[in-house]
């Protein structure tokens, strides 16, 4: 696919230039890290105003304002076109205000997510990235795991030990690599960005990603267009690190400035009290966030630290107008009751401190009975088959200590000891008995974690799927022989950089032996093979793929 060079301008100081829409570029005026996407709204403006003809009803009817170039992409999973559910007996219990709700829980994963990850993705696969590495607090990791597994990327999920069960085996379930780190989503964070760089991997940024923001501003394209062309008087969402709702501002901005909505609405942003950095910050009047340490149920919220974020969105509020406020954890589930018994919608408890907090505000006076008001049902929680997917879903990471940030030397002992529990050997061979010793060896020596295929045919779907660092390969096997997974892998852009080492049960000739030669790290035979030498050159192998050898 065409890389898209993209215009972009800078948030903080409007400064226009050029980028791609992966770059971690900064501002080359004033060095801020935050840009958004420059399109040609005139072109688009035209479009809209003959009702988008030929469109589907999801996120890809506003591609002209997304970084991607073709929203046609087979691979690309389809988000967005939720629908717009007028309130009834819930509004009656709110003193009878216009109120819509955005059913976003009609995503795939059930998550508003879905947006994020369906776009992110796509500037993935435009950007020729491979494998992916993110840290979330529940729903983006699920997202992601569905929609890189459409696209055939790999992905590596960072999630804190907060996260609950469900959601950190959902994402697994999609063929997601899971850590799970015991410690705030901060320090997963912290992990997360050091195990890419040590890896060499892309690591999506969150917030401060390009396609990740940009994508939730669809969200507002979809109300507006929904109630008519009319933009609503508030616009309500739960708020953990703040990318969704910068992302609906910038849509209702480009809206408002395109002259086909005549105000921008004022944000309702509302937090959990144990999580709620932008709420004291905004109530205290300052402009920068203190970080926090989480102290609540409801996991999805925990992000302490929101950082630039919480400074622009007090800033649009200040510009359109809103507040943030925040809910206790008991009000979430006092109105999620109150939602389900009246309206017969399910919603997660990070939903429900969004309509916790509009009940909080409605009571005090802030929102008006004639007001027309949003909210956004960001989500709503799955359970996930607990019975399929084996032993090794996950992997755990422990840090020192609890303090927020990590200290460094906690994080460093940690990325070591991760190093070697992500390391993954893949053995492709007919014979269990001799894929059992070879599992046995290498467990004995290191925390590799060790996967069988029992052959061709399934050990190339495994190592497309686990982008594994190294096969162990057996040649002769029914069906696809061991030279025919190898050329099968080495024609592979994913996997022709796997290292392979071939173990077989047979004399290879001097033929054999020519094609095999430059491609395969090592060569043994296993009536003649020695456990010691074959262990030590899978670690040897091992480290110089993964950089941990001296001098990588």
């Amino acid at each position: 696919m065409t890389k898209l060079h993209l215009r972009a301008t800078c948030i903080e100081c409007g400064h226009l230039q050029w980028t791609q829409p992966l770059d971690s570029a900064t501002c080359e005026a004033c060095g801020s890290e935050w840009l958004q996407g420059h399109y040609d709204y005139a072109a688009f403006k035209r479009e809209l105003l003959r009702g988008l003809p030929g469109r589907p009803h999801n996120l890809w009817r506003y591609h002209d304002v997304l970084p991607i170039v073709d929203p046609t992409c087979p691979d690309l999973i389809v988000a967005g076109g939720t629908p717009l559910r007028p309130s009834r007996r819930y509004a009656a219990t709110l003193g009878n205000m216009s109120l819509y709700l955005k059913d976003e829980r009609l995503h795939a994963t059930g998550s508003f997510k879905d947006r994020q990850a369906a776009v992110s993705v796509a500037a993935m696969l435009e950007a020729d990235v491979h494998e992916c590495v993110i840290a979330s607090t529940g729903n983006a990791a699920v997202s992601y795991a569905a929609a890189c597994a459409r696209a055939g990327i790999k992905l590596w999920v960072f999630m804190t030990s907060l996260v609950p069960q469900e959601k950190l085996r959902e994402a697994a379930l999609f063929g997601a690599e899971v850590i799970k780190v015991s410690g705030t989503y901060e320090q997963a964070k912290q992990i997360a960005t050091d195990f890419a760089q040590r890896r060499h991997l892309f690591y999506d940024r969150g917030a401060r990603s390009l396609p990740a923001r940009e994508s939730f501003k669809t969200i507002a394209y979809e109300i507006v267009e929904q109630l008519g062309w009319r933009a609503p008087d508030w616009y309500f969402q739960s708020v953990s690190g703040g990318l969704g709702p910068l992302g609906v501002h910038r849509g209702f901005q480009e809206l408002f400035e395109m002259g086909l909505i005549d105000r921008i609405p004022a944000l309702g942003m509302i937090q959990v009290e144990g999580c709620s950095p932008m709420v004291q910050a905004f109530k205290a009047g300052r402009e920068v966030a203190d970080p926090v340490t989480p102290e609540t149920l409801i996991a999805i919220l925990s992000t302490g630290d929101p950082g630039k974020a919480y400074t622009l969105l007090r800033q649009k509020i200040q510009q359109s107008g809103g507040t943030m406020e925040s809910v206790s954890d008991r009000e979430a589930w006092t109105a999620m009751q109150t939602l389900a018994r009246s309206e017969g919608m399910a919603v997660e408890p990070a939903t429900a401190v969004a309509f916790a907090g509009l009940e909080k505000l409605a009571k005090q006076g802030v929102i008006k009975s004639e007001d027309l008001v949003v909210v956004n049902c960001t989500g709503h929680t799955f359970p996930v088959e607990k019975h399929v997917l084996g032993d090794q879903w996950r992997v755990d990471v422990d840090l020192a200590g609890n303090q927020p940030p990590a200290p460094r030397d906690g994080l460093l002992a940690a990325l070591e000891r991760l190093d070697e529990n992500v390391t993954t050997v893949l053995i492709v061979d007919d014979n269990a008995d001799d894929a059992l010793l070879i599992r046995r060896l290498l467990e004995a020596k290191k925390s590799y974690r060790v996967f069988h295929a029992s052959d061709g045919v399934a050990g190339l779907a495994e190592a497309r799927q686990r982008l594994p660092d190294l096969i162990v390969l057996d040649l002769t096997m029914p069906n696809l022989d061991g030279f025919s997974v190898l050329e099968e892998l080495k024609g592979d852009a994913r996997t022709c950089h796997i290292p392979v080492i071939v173990v077989s049960a047979r004399d290879i000739t001097e033929a054999e032996r020519q094609r095999l030669a430059g491609r395969v790290a090592a060569l043994y035979q296993k009536a003649a093979l020695s456990p010691r030498a074959f262990v030590e050159q899978v670690v040897h192998v091992l480290d110089v793929k993964t950089g941990r050898e001296e001098g990588h």
